[in-house]
């Protein structure tokens, strides 16, 4: 059979009709490849047939480009798989220039240290972690990173998924908390003394006028009056004991022996006065100090032993308590030990809160945090609890150096 050849107008006509087949084809397979096409409907010699297409990856890739946080996916080996725009932008680096890079070049050698044990820990968990990110040109930001485990990719490896947060205002948030705290503190504080001095100046004294007029009323009657005699002299025991209690609570919220005398001295004082009113065993080491604290590091210290000394007086049960004052690193340490009933700071946040007294564990946390110390709690069973307060020195003043003019 000898088949005639088309005429140039059918010829032109079926080139036309496969041009456009083709490019309905292509743009199908765009739409596909985009994520844009969720089904398709093929028609076959035995009717037609119905596929849906997994579209969710086109999805999870426009969310996580659209996200306000970084995220990567990185090999064991902390080499960079794939990185959105966000992150891009947080470290200054043109996006193609990140992927196929190293983590390394945007965390320091310390970060590097301690992500290196999260980043195995995250088979079995997700980790987080606050880094300073190096941006181009020298700058640092802070971030927190997210670490979550991937699925393998055929090879038996398992790639590391992170969420890079820009912790940049949570940073000044912080800051702006932690000055409220201490304006807040600092009023506190000063109302404390108002009321120390009112106490003092005026409570105290008309107490004791008041003791002084019992006593003269008591000596002014006659044996014949015993029963008033009796009376007037237990009513002076009863104000007597009324002005002791006023000026430990004078003492208390303001003490002037701190104020006049030093951190040593406020410390012997308050826990003299706390073994001999609760009558638990207190032994007190403190080595010298040469010079003054600065005020706000010794009020910190000496309001720490205040609230602990509650603590132990009405929760702990304690019959034995050692406080030690020490110098570290140019600093100071204070040391308070008791064998009474212990807790878990983490599990009985709340109710530490409550048995650390109105200042409360946050509020000492964030004394010391101002000063620049640390503050570490340990507690055991029948090992009873241990606060440890370490402050370092004050900063030294810088000296400006006189600069001469040159002509």
């Amino acid at each position: 059979m000898i088949r005639k050849p088309l005429s140039r107008p059918v010829a032109s006509r079926e080139l036309t009709q496969l041009r456009a087949r083709l490019a309905v084809a292509e743009e199908t397979l765009r739409a596909i490849c985009s994520g844009e096409v969720d089904s398709v409907l093929v028609a076959g010699k035995e009717g037609s047939d119905f596929f849906t297409l997994d579209g969710t990856g086109h999805v999870y890739r426009v969310l996580i480009e659209s996200m306000n946080e970084g995220a990567l996916t990185l090999t064991p080996d902390k080499t960079i798989l794939y990185a959105n725009q966000c992150f891009a932008r947080m470290v200054k680096c043109p996006l193609e220039q990140v992927m196929g890079s190293s983590l390394r070049h945007f965390l320091s050698a310390g970060d590097l240290t301690t992500l290196g044990p999260l980043m195995k820990l995250a088979d079995k968990s997700g980790s987080k972690i606050q880094v300073q990110l190096n941006a181009r040109g020298g700058s640092k930001m802070p971030a927190q990173i997210s670490i979550r485990p991937i699925g393998g990719d055929g090879l038996n490896r398992r790639s590391i998924g992170m969420v890079v947060t820009d912790m940049t205002e949570a940073r000044r948030t912080e800051e702006l908390l932690r000055g409220l705290t201490h304006r807040a503190v600092q009023a506190h504080e000063a109302e404390r003394g108002s009321v120390a001095l009112e106490l003092h100046g005026h409570i105290t004294q008309l107490l004791c006028a008041v003791l002084v007029r019992c006593q003269t009323l008591a000596d002014r009657l006659s044996p014949r009056d015993g029963i008033a005699k009796s009376e007037a002299l237990k009513l002076r025991a009863m104000l007597g004991k009324a002005a002791t209690e006023v000026e430990r609570i004078s003492r208390h919220l303001r003490p002037s022996v701190l104020d006049d005398l030093g951190l040593v001295p406020a410390l012997c004082d308050i826990s003299t006065e706390f073994a001999e009113r609760v009558g638990v065993s207190l032994k007190l080491a403190c080595t010298t100090l040469t010079a003054r604290l600065p005020a706000d590091t010794e009020l910190t210290l000496f309001r720490i032993l205040q609230e602990a000394l509650k603590n132990v007086e009405q929760h702990a049960h304690a019959s034995h308590v050692t406080v030690r004052l020490t110098k570290h690193g140019g600093g100071v340490q204070l040391v308070i030990r008791d064998d009474g009933i212990s807790f878990d700071p983490m599990k009985n946040y709340p109710n530490l809160q409550r048995g650390m007294g109105g200042l409360g564990l946050l509020s000492m946390r964030e004394r010391v945090s101002y000063v620049g110390g640390t503050l570490t709690i340990t507690s055991a069973p029948r090992a009873g609890t241990e606060i440890e307060v370490r402050i370092p020195p004050p900063p030294k003043p810088t000296s400006k150096r006189a600069t001469k003019s040159q002509r």
